[in-house]
């Protein structure tokens, strides 16, 4: 795709004003160079142009408020003037894969007072004998070299300022975040409160259960005695179960005739 094209789909209908961040690559440059940026672009701070097949940054615009370019994966050899001239405030420069050989083709970025890190990978110049030592004094400004500093201490993965976020997106990020805290502790409550009704529940239905159980236990203890009492009657031999009635009925007839003595 060509790279105004491209610039018209990254717009998506916003005033290039409006515009912090873009993002060319993969598209075609127009003879190695830059074409439809225009200095219109005056809020950008992120801007990649990564394998575009560039030669040469001469078409860069004025983009005051550029912070971090990325310009890997191209043919640049020289000219980085221009980025001295129309970036004055870039803090991070990629220029990793170009055809960049000697250190004097750096002497440029002097003039860049905030740069502070600067990617050389896969370019001619880090085979060179005490490329990092010549780097580093070349433009003392520099606090990263190919994602190292001086005393070999590696680049923490995220710079929130080369990324445009500032002390008020962390605040905002902090307070976003005691919300969910709060959300998922209400959330947590909830569930609790759910799992000791569910408990609640769960121990009535065993006290219901258990009631039922006993009850019908005792009905089978008392249907149980009953039957082992007529059991015991019916396994009495025919003589010793008319004693016994005959004792009975003489037991009944001495409560009654006590009860007339009294009358």
């Amino acid at each position: 795709m060509e790279m105004k094209k491209r610039l018209t789909l990254e717009l998506r209908n916003k005033k290039p004003a409006e515009v912090k961040e873009l993002v060319l690559d993969n598209c075609r440059s127009d003879d190695g160079k830059i074409v439809g940026l225009s200095s219109d672009f005056e809020n950008l701070e992120f801007l990649s142009m990564i394998n575009i097949n560039l030669l040469s940054v001469s078409n860069l615009p004025k983009l005051s408020k550029l912070r971090k370019l990325e310009l890997s994966d191209n043919r640049i050899s020289g000219g980085l003037e221009v980025l001295a001239e129309r970036t004055p405030n870039l803090t991070h420069l990629n220029l990793s894969g170009n055809k960049i050989k000697d250190i004097n083709t750096l002497e440029p970025l002097k003039k860049l007072p905030n740069l502070h890190s600067l990617d050389l990978f896969n370019c001619e110049v880090t085979m060179l004998i005490n490329y990092r030592e010549s780097v580093f004094a070349l433009l003392p400004q520099l606090t990263y070299l190919d994602g190292f500093d001086v005393d070999d201490q590696e680049a923490p993965d995220s710079d929130p300022e080369a990324d445009g976020d500032g002390l008020d997106d962390e605040y905002e990020e902090n307070g976003d975040g005691e919300e969910d805290d709060d959300d998922e502790e209400d959330e947590l409550d909830e569930e609790v409160i759910d799992d000791e009704e569910e408990d609640d529940d769960d121990l009535d239905a065993e006290e219901e259960e258990d009631g039922v159980d006993d009850e019908e236990e005792e009905d089978d203890e008392d249907g149980e005695d009953e039957e082992e009492d007529e059991g015991d009657e019916a396994e009495l031999p025919q003589g010793e179960k008319r004693k016994r009635e005959l004792e009975d009925e003489g037991e009944e007839d001495l409560e009654d005739e006590d009860d007339e003595d009294d009358d």
